[in-house]
């Protein structure tokens, strides 16, 4: 067998390698993550439930999602393991004081942002989107009349 025909089937048993490779890699990350837990711990599971270990078994963990609920989860569907402050800012609102600051929040229109936003405020105020009176109609109506000009009725028209 030549080389050449050989290399197609290397390359693709070479990439097949390094795939399973990363994701055993991966799949050993989380599972030491999980054996990290400790009663006391803040988690959040795989659909979203942030919660404090109050118990790790074998293949379950006890989680605590708000006083006195307690709720039973395989240890697969934990999620993440979070740090002290990284839960207690996410759960009780910890921390959000850095957020406050002196700076100016954007506002969502841009009409504060220039000059020119108060006099065009003052013209919008002015539109009447409501409907005329029958006098107005009445007046347009003779110039509806002549703007026709051709009269053409029956199904004549200009298209040839």
């Amino acid at each position: 067998m030549d080389i050449v025909t050989l290399l197609p089937f290397i390359v693709l048993i070479g990439a097949m390698f390094l795939m399973t490779r990363s994701a055993k890699k991966k799949q050993q990350a989380a599972v030491n993550m999980r054996n990290q837990m400790q009663p006391g711990t803040g988690v959040r599971t795989i659909g979203g439930l942030y919660a404090t270990v109050k118990d790790v078994n074998d293949d379950t963990v006890l989680l605590e999602a708000a006083p006195g609920v307690h709720l039973v989860f395989a240890k697969n569907a934990i999620g993440a393991v979070l740090e002290d402050a990284e839960y207690n800012r996410i759960v009780h609102g910890d921390g959000d004081d850095d957020l406050k600051s002196d700076t100016p929040i954007v506002p969502d229109d841009a009409s504060s942002l220039t000059d020119a936003g108060a006099a065009d405020a003052a013209q919008d105020a002015k539109i009447d989107l409501g409907k005329k009176d029958e006098a107005d109609d009445a007046e347009s109506a003779p110039e509806a009349k002549d703007a026709k000009g051709d009269d053409k009725s029956g199904g004549d028209t200009d298209a040839k």
